[in-house]
């Protein structure tokens, strides 16, 4: 054994007290630790209690760190687990990888570690700090003295996010010693206005600049700076440096609130330039789906406390930050503390922008090409017929956006602005780069006024930076409206902005939020004359909405995978039944992706061969793209005469997936052979359930044993179990099902000695039946309920429960209207909601009205007491009491 070898030396089973430890660890010749190995599979969690027998009594004559030693690693084929005996629990955490020597010993010099460090934080200086910043600033280091591994701060647009961040960071690095922190941003050009920010700001007491105290960095193409404290870049720079792949400043450019969701081809490897060590904490800014999600690979390559930033968070950046909600700051609060200022929306509607445009047959006109800009003249042979979607995206109608601009101009000093001579700082948001290109040049036009007047802000900008145009637009006179795609959609402070015109609709709920955010900053009344000279102060902006966007719905873009406690095989089950819902074609997209990044070179090949030439990969991106609204959108205008309605559009988009989910519907043997490879990369093992054999083959005696076992364990089970007493009708049973009640009838279900399934049970009263049962065998929960009581003989047909609410509901209808009670459209439609719910979840909560995906995408509970009054709680329990009852 030569201790000497290296900085860091791995002994292999070295003697110890208690028996040879797999591998003792030495750095610097002194023994700081051991790894216990196991083979690929094992569970590590366990494995702990055995490693730290080996950490005490060490043997007199081995030179060590101390006794017992710190550091504790339990690994296997695939997985790492790290312990650090200096913290204040002791509490085994996930890693990339074995920490290098040299970061060991550094830790081992300071004798402490960052997690103790982080409870011994002194007092925060709240002298110039907001009362949300000091919110978010303690709630974040009450979590990270708790060693929780993420936490997220929630502070509406212009509360001064990195402001907060930049505090945290100068704490974390001053008086907890933190190594280095990542701060992750949206995009580059707010990665340019984080490092302004870290560069003007002055920690209290110190009487300097943060850089003069801590080098700052935007990671670029030279790597990482080894003296850098804080490192900004962008998610994609990131995950280039770690894969060693080239990125070029574009693809920065593009915010990830509309970037294509599919993940990364190329999975993160170990990088001795940037070890996971690397960072002790990483700041997410802007944090939403596809940052934790397309990008998480990146995030948990790091063995880094991780910081959400948002303004706008959704039900699931909540759930990737373990619900650790520190602080809470929302818009209506800033506003009443004087953060920000209110808006108001003036809607704009214009003939071509309401009912689209037609131009004769037997006209010449120009077209353009999309990526030259050349432009040709044709005489059109038929009508050309379009509608207000294909409104600046296939068709440019000049005279729809003058008119826009003009009724701008004319309302500034009238209903707008009364008094005002000036243009206000107007920020207009584009569909494309050509959109905005003609949108420009009309804007100098209307309010004849020459090129500094109007100026167009996106990637595609000649002549001068997008960094140049963002800061003359923010602290000149001109421009005064600035034309925009998404590059300063989001992020981007731009105090001046008294005017948002949206030109183009958002369907992304939080996106709409973010682009919203652009106008909300304060600013002091001197900073405003000094670009706006008129101005008597700026109390509210104006949101003018040209296209619908404020009245539109809005989605709140769910997770990818919405299904993820079905097993793989069941959802291609699903799929070769027929069904082909959103959630369903969306889970397995995300499902063959990643099968599709495990398999071998060969087995790819077979899946192509079965698959008819079709990569997995392909299959996958089929799938994302039969559920891109734009997409859907362009398809259902070839298909269908304007307008497009719901129907239409649902019908086109069905269409879609159906297409996309052919070579999987329509093809067993790959079917079969998609299961057999998941298999193989993947298993679930389950060492507590008792087996029995519970039929083979399709005999009715099997069929009746079967169904007069279920019926025998609802007898014997009656007063034992919630969902079983009030189907019965029981007196002493609680009023209502709940799903819980129902997880806890199919866990009996599958408890010894019944070993019931309920499709099996469904299948064989439909054996049973001759035919009289058409309904395909249960699927969901819920659908356990109409199991039971057709068993029960409460009702003559076996179907699933949604059918019955269908029937019970036009029945509750019924009487309502009989009691005079009728309902709107938009009544009617969350009443449907409300039914599809109970259906699949046999209970109703307020609570659910605002976290749902397809309640918050109506607008939550507000916009249902909106429709509904003070009656919402009374008809949420009439309506689940007529369907569920």
């Amino acid at each position: 054994m030569n201790i000497g070898a290296g900085l860091g030396v791995a002994v292999r089973e070295y003697p110890l007290s208690t028996g040879p430890c797999d591998y003792l660890l030495i750095v610097d010749r002194k023994a700081c630790g051991v790894i216990e190995a196991k083979p690929e599979g094992t569970t590590l969690s366990g494995v702990a209690e055995q490693a730290k027998g080996y950490q005490q009594q060490l043997p007199g004559h081995l030179a060590n760190w101390g006794d017992p030693l710190r550091f504790d690693y339990e690994a296997s084929g695939s997985e790492i687990l790290f312990s650090d005996r200096a913290d204040p629990e002791q509490r085994s955490r996930k890693v990339f990888s074995f920490h290098r020597p040299e970061t060991l010993l550094e830790r081992l010099l300071d004798g402490s570690s960052l997690r103790r460090r982080l409870t011994h934080m002194p007092a925060l200086v709240t002298e110039g700090l907001r009362d949300c910043q000091i919110e978010a600033i303690t709630g974040l280091e009450t979590s990270l003295a708790q060693g929780r591994p993420k936490a997220l701060i929630q502070m509406t647009m212009g509360a001064g996010k990195t402001f907060t961040a930049a505090t945290t960071a100068y704490r974390l690095l001053a008086h907890a010693n933190a190594k280095r922190v990542l701060f992750l941003v949206d995009r580059n050009n707010l990665g340019r206005q984080t490092l302004k920010e870290f560069q003007a700001y002055r920690p209290p007491g110190t009487g300097r600049l943060f850089t003069e105290l801590y080098n700052v960095q935007r990671l670029g193409l030279a790597g990482l700076d080894p003296d850098a404290k804080v490192v900004i870049s962008t998610i994609q720079r990131v995950y280039s440096q770690l894969v060693g792949s080239e990125l070029s400043e574009e693809d920065e450019e593009a915010s990830a609130f509309e970037a294509d969701d599919r993940a990364p081809a190329q999975e993160v490897a170990y990088s001795q330039n940037m070890p996971p060590e690397t960072f002790d904490v990483v700041v997410i800014d802007e944090c939403h789906r596809s940052i934790y999600g397309r990008w998480r690979q990146v995030l948990d390559y790091f063995d880094a406390f991780q910081i959400g930033l948002t303004a706008t968070p959704s039900v699931h950046t909540l759930g990737y930050f373990q619900k650790n909600l520190v602080a809470e700051y929302p818009y209506e609060r800033s506003v009443i503390d004087g953060v920000n200022v209110p808006f108001e929306v003036f809607r704009i509607r214009t003939e071509i922008g309401e009912r689209g445009g037609k131009v004769p047959s037997g006209f010449t006109v120009p077209k353009r090409d999309r990526h030259t800009r050349r432009q040709r003249y044709e005489e059109l042979a038929d009508d050309l017929v379009y509608s207000p979607t294909e409104l600046d995206r296939s068709v440019i109608a000049p005279n729809q956006i003058r008119t826009v601009l003009e009724t701008y101009r004319d309302t500034l000093p009238t209903e707008l602005f009364p008094g005002r001579t000036e243009v206000p700082k107007t920020l207009i948001f584009a569909k494309d780069d050509h959109h905005a290109e003609e949108i420009v040049h009309i804007a100098r036009e209307v309010f004849g006024k020459g090129n500094e007047f109007a100026k167009k802000i996106t990637y595609r900008v000649t002549g001068v930076s997008p960094e140049e145009l963002i800061a003359a637009f923010r602290n000149q006179y001109n421009p005064r409206i600035a034309v925009t795609v998404d590059m300063i959609a989001t992020g981007t402070d731009i105090k001046p902005v008294e005017v948002l015109i949206f030109m183009r609709d958002v369907k992304s709920a939080l996106y709409f939020e973010q682009m919203k955010g652009r106008g909300v900053r304060t600013i002091n009344t001197a900073d405003l004359i000094n670009v706006t000279p008129d101005a008597k102060g700026k109390d509210r902006f104006i949101l003018i909405d040209a296209v619908g966007v404020s009245e539109s719905a809005k989605t709140i873009s769910p997770p990818l995978e919405q299904k993820p406690k079905v097993s793989f095989d069941k959802l291609l089950e699903h799929v070769a039944s027929g069904r082909n819902d959103p959630e369903v074609v969306s889970s397995l997209a995300v499902r063959l992706a990643a099968l599709a990044r495990k398999l071998a070179s060969q087995d790819q090949d077979l899946v192509a061969e079965r698959a008819g030439g079709r990569s997995l990969t392909e299959i996958a991106a089929g799938l994302m793209d039969s559920m891109d609204n734009d997409r859907i959108t362009e398809a259902a205008e070839r298909e269908h005469a304007p307008p497009i309605s719901d129907a239409k559009f649902d019908a086109t988009a069905k269409r879609l997936r159906d297409e996309a989910l052919r070579p999987l519907s329509d093809n067993p043997a790959l079917r079969k052979l998609l299961v057999e490879l998941k298999t193989q990369s993947e298993v679930v093992i389950d060492v507590f359930s008792p087996d029995a054999v519970v039929s083979t083959g399709f005999d009715e005696k099997a069929a009746r044993e079967l169904t007069l076992k279920f019926e025998a364990f609802l007898e014997e089970n009656q007063d034992e179990l919630a969902a079983l007493s009030i189907l019965y009708g029981k007196p002493y049973a609680q009023k209502r099902l709940t799903y819980e009640s129902l997880e806890d009838l199919r866990r009996a279900l599958a408890r010894p000695p019944w070993l019931l399934e309920p499709m099996g049970v469904w299948s064989a009263y439909k054996r049973l039946s001759k035919g009289a049962i058409k309904s395909d065998p249960a699927r969901v929960l819920t659908d356990m309920v109409a199991l039971v009581r057709f068993a029960l003989h409460q009702q003559d047909t076996l179907a699933p429960l949604s059918v019955d609410m269908v029937a019970r509901f036009n029945l509750w209808l019924g009487r309502e209207a009989k009691a005079g009670r009728t309902y709107t459209a938009e009544q009617a439609s969350w009443l449907e909601a409300i039914r599809d719910h109970l259906a699949a979840n046999i209970d109703l909560s307020l609570r659910d009205l605002q976290d749902q995906p397809t309640f918050s995408s109506k607008g939550g509970v507000v916009a249902a007491r909106a429709a509904f009054g003070t009656r919402l709680p009374e008809l949420i329990e009439d309506l689940t009491g007529a369907l569920v009852a």
